[in-house]
């Protein structure tokens, strides 16, 4: 069987995979007109264009005006007089608006996997936190102008607020509900079709359970309560993360999880990528030059305070 190798968007090699593997990726449109392929007894790479009728029948050459570049299938060519060039631009791997998500009904118990790093994991984490942050705060502001609302039906004064059992349980729930949707957002969608948050689908991970399958809900709620004493000593139980072997974190011991590649245990493991890739990379460059500004501004806060002191 002829083996294949073809390039993805940043230009990393891929393969062996067989014909039929290229025409799935071609199918979901991970192979454009101009992805660099190769097969043994070709002298060079050649772009895919002028290959893909040897995968898929009917379908390449500008001159095959009845094959759709986009939707030809070994199995059936496309309708006549479709452009066989239109497809867009080269898809990554990473790009989630554009990634097609799996659900349990493609999980493959063996093969080759690969286990979330440390640094996609931190960069998906951040992803996630400014989107709970943005919702929580949101909420927690409706919440805090019903209890002051609360307060001013009172008589507005502030300390007539704690008289009241309900205003004391009404300013508990100004952090608890915010808590529990955080809860909720995490498990949802970590027992989602996608198996991953929005920061994860980011950068190309997702959540299983120890053999690779997709979590219940009531795990994915146990996890991320499991995350507080991973954060609470020093964040030392996500740092485990970069050292344990199938790269777990504190939080994934005690409710039995993997973080993995988000084509781990499907039938295209073979797509699976250890590089950190571009989304990653750049979380981490923003989120590198954040710190180090909110770094300066201590110096600078400090540095005016001593100077004020000595005058």
């Amino acid at each position: 069987m002829t083996q294949w190798y073809y390039s993805d968007y940043e230009r990393n090699r891929h393969g062996p995979v067989s014909a039929g593997d290229l025409a799935e990726l071609h199918t979901h449109g991970q192979l454009a007109p101009d992805t660099l392929v190769w097969r043994e007894g070709l002298p060079q790479w050649q772009p895919w264009r002028t290959l893909v009728g040897e995968v898929i029948q009917g379908a390449g050459r500008p001159a095959a005006a009845s094959a759709s570049f986009a939707t030809a299938s070994a199995a059936a060519p496309a309708a006549a007089g479709a452009n066989p060039y239109s497809v867009a631009e080269p898809v990554s791997p990473y790009a989630p608006p554009r990634a097609v998500l799996h659900d349990a009904g493609d999980y493959v118990a063996d093969g080759w996997v690969v286990y979330a790093g440390f640094w996609k994991r931190f960069a998906a984490v951040v992803i996630d936190s400014f989107v709970v942050g943005i919702i929580g705060g949101i909420v927690q502001m409706l919440l805090m102008g019903m209890f002051f609302g609360v307060g001013v039906g009172m008589g507005g004064d502030p300390a007539s607020l704690f008289a009241s059992g309900g205003s004391i349980a009404l300013l508990a729930l100004v952090y608890l509900i915010p808590l529990g949707l955080q809860a909720v957002y995490f498990a949802m969608f970590h027992a989602g079709g996608s198996q991953a948050t929005l920061g994860k689908m980011a950068v190309g991970i997702k959540v299983t359970d120890d053999d690779g399958r997709r979590i219940s809900f009531a795990r994915g709620i146990g996890r991320y309560f499991a995350t507080i004493p991973s954060a609470l000593i020093l964040f030392i139980g996500y740092i485990m993360a970069a050292f344990t072997d199938r790269k777990r974190a504190l939080h994934d011991m005690i409710a039995g999880t993997l973080v993995v590649d988000r084509w781990a245990y499907t039938s295209h493991s073979e797509r699976q990528r250890t590089e950190l890739g571009t989304v990653t990379i750049v979380i981490l460059v923003i989120g590198g030059l954040l710190t180090l500004a909110y770094l300066a501004l201590i110096v600078l806060a400090v540095g005016l305070a001593a100077a004020a002191g000595a005058r």
